[in-house]
């Protein structure tokens, strides 16, 4: 009898997809000791305890059954009514908001739920690491819009129109931006919404790091003119509340576009955790004094680790947002991933090397500085310790 190949097993499809090229990096880390890890994209303050005694409170009183599939509607009422506080954006609670199992489930269904085979996504780059195996996961064609360090991580209106093709569907746009930090002016994206209106496009907007802002107001993309019916609004809890293992988001969209995002939430997920609800009910309503308090302390970091990267000879500009620096590596000679595992293996830190969110990233390292000053100092001394033996 023959031998069955184990790859006639598995899909064409999931055999294309790379496998998270952050993961290596943690899994060497998690054999060493002594690690310092700037690696994790993660906030390092426990979630509030009024969030967690809201959880705990559901459980207590039994609320341990499915909840809607879109959502508890005590939920998507408050989601509604923080967007409009926060973002002058409307939306309904019945039609045009589902919770998610995190962010990352808000955009799988919105990739799945608009694209058909070959259908091209423009990603502007360096992005998350999730954002092109989601496209090629879905059927779709990942395109890539890279940005660099001069321009501050910003793309251009002329850089995406110049990508657009007859397949072109959608645009994927994160800012402020993950790996980067960086951040886009009202203006800047009045200018992108032009040419999405004139080119017939929807938009994936992911903005869950938008609350973590430091020099600007932020502007969600749907609140631009014309621009909420073509917006697929993704965001969620994990990054401004401290919630990163309760895996809760949620999506805004149109009826239309979230109807049909909301059948294969259905079957796949039936709906997101309820005591997790509860809890992300809890921060929407009492949780914007301890956001503050969290994003004064990120901002505290990151002024302390772009001035120290640039004083040590790592050219870095300053993000605006989220909780990641991006300084550049390149007059080292070596690619980001030799630096990086340079660095791990002989100084201890750990790091993202930059070319596993795209090309534009390769050159960079990402480091994130939600953990403590203590870390922080201790890594810039170490980086510091690597690079005088490398120039």
């Amino acid at each position: 009898m023959a031998k069955l190949k184990t790859n006639t097993r598995l899909s064409k499809r999931v055999q294309t997809i790379k496998p998270s090229g952050i993961r290596r990096f943690f899994d060497l880390a998690s054999k060493m000791d002594n690690i310092i890890s700037l690696g994790v994209g993660e906030p390092d303050f426990v979630t509030p305890w009024n969030v967690r005694e809201a959880s705990i409170s559901s459980l207590e009183r039994g609320f341990t059954a499915y909840s809607a599939n879109a959502g508890i509607i005590e939920l998507r009422k408050e989601i509604s009514a923080y967007m409009q506080r926060r973002f002058a954006t409307s939306y309904d609670p019945e039609t045009e908001i589902l919770v998610t199992v995190g962010a990352s489930e808000a955009i799988d269904i919105g990739m799945r739920a608009i694209l058909d085979e070959g259908d091209e996504v423009i990603i502007v780059e360096p992005s998350f690491v999730s954002y092109v195996p989601l496209v090629q996961m879905a059927g779709g064609v990942p395109v890539a819009v890279g940005t660099n360090r001069h321009d501050d991580f910003k793309v251009s209106a002329s850089q995406i129109e110049a990508a657009i093709t007859d397949r072109t569907k959608a645009l994927m746009l994160c800012f402020p931006n993950n790996p980067t930090g960086a951040t886009m002016t009202g203006e800047e994206m009045k200018e992108i919404a032009a040419v999405v209106e004139r080119h017939d496009l929807l938009v994936f907007s992911d903005e869950i790091y938008a609350e973590l802002s430091y020099d600007e107001k932020p502007v969600s993309f749907a609140s631009l003119p014309n621009m909420k019916e073509r917006t697929i609004l993704i965001s969620g809890f994990s990054k401004s509340f401290a919630m990163t293992g309760w895996r809760l988001g949620f999506v805004l969209a149109s009826p239309d576009l979230l109807a049909a995002m909301l059948k294969l939430h259905q079957y796949s997920l039936m709906c997101a955790p309820t005591m997790a609800q509860y809890g992300a009910l809890e921060a929407l309503k009492s949780g914007m004094d301890d956001l503050e308090r969290m994003k004064q302390s990120y901002k505290q970091r990151r002024n302390y680790i772009v001035k120290s990267f640039t004083e040590i000879g790592l050219p870095c500009h300053k993000p605006g947002g989220a909780f990641y620096a991006f300084p550049s590596i390149e007059k080292t000679g070596l690619t980001s991933e030799q630096f990086a595992e340079k660095l791990l293996l002989e100084e201890r830190v750990a790091v993202v090397p930059g070319h596993v969110f795209g090309e534009g990233g390769e050159g960079h390292i990402r480091c994130s500085y939600a953990t403590s000053m203590d870390n922080l100092e201790q890594s810039v001394e170490r980086i510091d310790r690597l690079l005088k033996t490398l120039l």
